[in-house]
C-alpha cells in the first residue's frame, strides 16, 4: 500500500472513531500512530485538534506539538483547559518551549510561564534573555556531562541513569567540578573503550563549540561544515550552558531560507503561513516594499524626460525601450539571486568581492555580446524584409545591439555587488532582492542605450 492511500485510511478510521466518540478508543488510535500522521488529523480536521491533543500520552503530545505550525499551536494552547496547557508546556523540552514563546505577545508569555514549574520557569526566562536570533535562544540545558577523571563504567551507568532526561546521548560533554568544558565524546567512542579506562583518555581535546551569543546563522554553518548531531554552546568564559541539536537547527534554516525567498520576491518576510495571516497585515508587509520600488521606478520617467529631444527627434528608439531595460533588470536579477544563494551557503564572503566582480565582468560581456548579436541581428532581418528602420537600418542595429552588451554588463556588476555591499554595511543581502536591482539597472540601462544612441545616431540627433 503506497504512503498516500495509508494516510487516507488513517484519516477515514479517526473520522468513524472521533464520531463514536468513545474516549478510550480515541486515545488508543492516536497512540498508535506516528507523530507526523497525528500532526496530518490535526490539520485535516482543525475542530477536533485541542480533542486530539488532549487524548494523546503528554509525551507523545508535546512531541507532536513541536512539530506544528506557530498558528496551529497558538489555537491548541486557547482550546486546551487550564491544567493541560500547564502539562504540555512542562514536557516540551526546553528549547522548543523558547521558540514557541517567543511568538507570542509578551503579556501572554508571562501567564504561560506562571504554569510552568519552578525549574522549568527559571531555565525558560534564561532562554528567553538571550539576544533574539542567537544561539542561546536554540539550546537545551538537557544533557549528559561528566567529569576527566570518571571511567568508562562510571559514565555509562550515569547514563541509564538520567539519559531519558537528556535531548540525545549521541554525545556526552566533558567538563571539570566548575562546569568548564573539557571536551565532548560520541558514545560510540565510550561503548568501546575499556571499562576501566578514564575519560580523560578516551578524549581527544578537538571539539567544535558555538557561543551562546553567536547568530543562528553561525550554528547551521558549523554543523554543516563539521557533519554533528549536537554541539556544546559556551558563555565567554568557556562555561558549558547546554547544547544545540540538528533538528532545531535545520528548523531554523528552512525558515531563514522562507525568509530569504520572501524578501527576493520583492516583499517583507512574513511571520505566519500567508493563508493565516490578516489581510491588512499581508497588505502592509507587501505595499512598503512597492512603494519603494514605484517611487524608484519615478526615476526611469525622469530619465526618458531627460532624452525627450532625441526620442522626438528619432521616434524608433522608444520601441527598443522595453527590451533594452528588461534584458539588464534579468541580468542583473540573475546575478543577485546567485550571489545571495551562494553568500547564504558560506560560498562566498565580503572579501571575494574582487574574484566576484571579475568573473562578473567576464559574464555579462559573454552573456551581453549574445543578446547583442541577436538583438542586432533581429533588427537586421526586420529591416530587410519590412524595411521599418529606413534609411538607418544599420545604424539602428549597431544602437542595440552595443546597448546590449552594456547594459547586461552593467546589470551583472550591479547585480552582483548590491548583496556584497549591504552585507558589509550589516543589512540582509537578500534585501536587494531581484524587483530591487532591476529598478536601478533600468534607470541606468535608459543612461546607457540613450548614450550609445547619440554615439552612433549622433548626425540625426543633433539636427
Amino acid at each position: 500500500m503506497s504512503l498516500d492511500a495509508e494516510n487516507i485510511d488513517v484519516k477515514e478510521q479517526f473520522a468513524e472513531i472521533i464520531q463514536s466518540e468513545d474516549v478510550l478508543a480515541i486515545r488508543e488510535f492516536l497512540n498508535n500512530q506516528n507523530i507526523s500522521e497525528v500532526a496530518d488529523l490535526i490539520y485535516e480536521f482543525p475542530d477536533y485538534e485541542a480533542q486530539i491533543m488532549g487524548n494523546m500520552s503528554i509525551h507523545r503530545a508535546s512531541s507532536t506539538f513541536k512539530i506544528l505550525d506557530v498558528p496551529t499551536q497558538k489555537r491548541i494552547i486557547q482550546e486546551l483547559p487550564a491544567f493541560k496547557t500547564a502539562e504540555l508546556l512542562n514536557d516540551l523540552s526546553a528549547d522548543d518551549r523558547t521558540s514557541f514563546l517567543e511568538e507570542l505577545p509578551s503579556e501572554v508569555v508571562k501567564e504561560l510561564i506562571k504554569t510552568l514549574d519552578p525549574e522549568e520557569r527559571k531555565i525558560t526566562l534564561s532562554l528567553l534573555g538571550y539576544p533574539e536570533h542567537s544561539v542561546g535562544r536554540l539550546m537545551t540545558p538537557d544533557y549528559i556531562a561528566v567529569e576527566k577523571d570518571w571511567t568508562v563504567k562510571e559514565v555509562i551507568e550515569h547514563i541509564r541513569e538520567v539519559g531519558k532526561d537528556s535531548e540525545t546521548i549521541d554525545v556526552i560533554y566533558v567538563v571539570d567540578d566548575k562546569g568548564f568544558f573539557i571536551d565532548d565524546v560520541r558514545i560510540r567512542e565510550i561503548i568501546l573503550a575499556n571499562p576501566e579506562k578514564k575519560i580523560e583518555d578516551v578524549i581527544d581535546n578537538r571539539y567544535i563549540a558555538l557561543n551562546v551569543n553567536d547568530d543562528q546563522e553561525t550554528a547551521s554553518e558549523a554543523f554543516k561544515m563539521n557533519n554533528r548531531v549536537a554541539l556544546p554552546v559556551l558563555d565567554n568564559n568557556n562555561i558549558l550552558l547546554g547544547i544545540v541539536t540538528i533538528d532545531d537547527v535545520l528548523w531554523i534554516t528552512q525558515e531563514e531560507f522562507s525568509e530569504d525567498i520572501q524578501k527576493i520576491g520583492g516583499t517583507e518576510a512574513l511571520d505566519e503561513p500567508y493563508l493565516e495571516m490578516a489581510l491588512p497585515k499581508l497588505f502592509k508587509k507587501r505595499i512598503v516594499w512597492l512603494i519603494v520600488l514605484f517611487l524608484s521606478e519615478m526615476l526611469t520617467a525622469t530619465a526618458m524626460g531627460y532624452f525627450e529631444d532625441e526620442i522626438a527627434k528619432f521616434t524608433v528608439l522608444a520601441l527598443f525601450i522595453p527590451l533594452i531595460i528588461s534584458s539588464g533588470g534579468n541580468s542583473g536579477s540573475q546575478a543577485s539571486t546567485l550571489i545571495i544563494q551562494a553568500m547564504a551557503l558560506g560560498e562566498i564572503t565580503i572579501a571575494d568581492w574582487w574574484r566576484v566582480i571579475r568573473r562578473e565582468f567576464i559574464q555579462g560581456l559573454m552573456l551581453g555580446t549574445v543578446l547583442g548579436i541577436i538583438g542586432f541581428t533581429r533588427v537586421m532581418l526586420w529591416n530587410q524584409i519590412f524595411h521599418t528602420y529606413e534609411p538607418h537600418g544599420t545604424l539602428v542595429a549597431l544602437t542595440v545591439g552595443c546597448s546590449l552588451v552594456g547594459v547586461v554588463l552593467w546589470g551583472t556588476i550591479a547585480g552582483s555587488m548590491l548583496p556584497i555591499i549591504l552585507k558589509k554595511f550589516g543589512a540582509d543581502p537578500a534585501t536587494s532582492s531581484a524587483p530591487f536591482v532591476a529598478t536601478l539597472v533600468d534607470v541606468t540601462g535608459l543612461v546607457i542605450y540613450f548614450s550609445v544612441a547619440f554615439i552612433f545616431l549622433f548626425n540625426i540627433l543633433i539636427k
